[in-house]
């Protein structure tokens, strides 16, 4: 089963790319909480290259990484890649009101669709906001 979810950045495209794909960016918007961080990020944006982000709970009870390899660069317009035995997609779609930023994935077996669900959509809000709190 596939989950998608998607937010609207009222950013260029360039700069929405950019910040979804720089490890100190990253670090910054890559959490579903206020309670959890990425304390390290890596990416090697080419097909083939791997990208890895350690995000874990401020408390330190608790932290997991996050990495897989990019099957699909596209720039400015589509990240494909693979983590474990699943997949997912990055989509930079530009219009009139911002970028489309939609992010389809296979949804893990552990935890309910809708948890998985909010937790992706959560992030992907937290990036909206980094992305547009940075542009003037």
């Amino acid at each position: 089963m596939q989950i998608t979810v998607e937010a609207i950045v009222k950013a260029p495209v360039a700069k929405v790319w950019a910040a979804y794909t720089t490890p100190e960016d990253i670090k910054q918007w890559n959490t579903a909480s206020d309670d959890w961080h990425t304390t390290q990020s890596s990416v090697d944006l080419r097909v083939g290259g791997a990208f890895s982000s350690r995000m874990e709970a401020k408390d330190g009870s608790f932290g997991f990484d996050f990495a897989g390899t990019y099957t699909q660069v596209v720039p400015n317009e589509r990240i494909a890649y693979a983590f474990g035995d699943r997949s997912g997609t990055v989509e930079f779609i530009d219009g009139t009101d911002g970028v489309t930023v939609r992010v389809t994935f296979d949804a893990e077996t552990q935890h309910p669709v809708e948890q998985q669900r909010q937790g992706w959509q959560a992030i992907l809000n937290n990036f909206a906001k980094h992305v547009e709190a940075a542009s003037p």
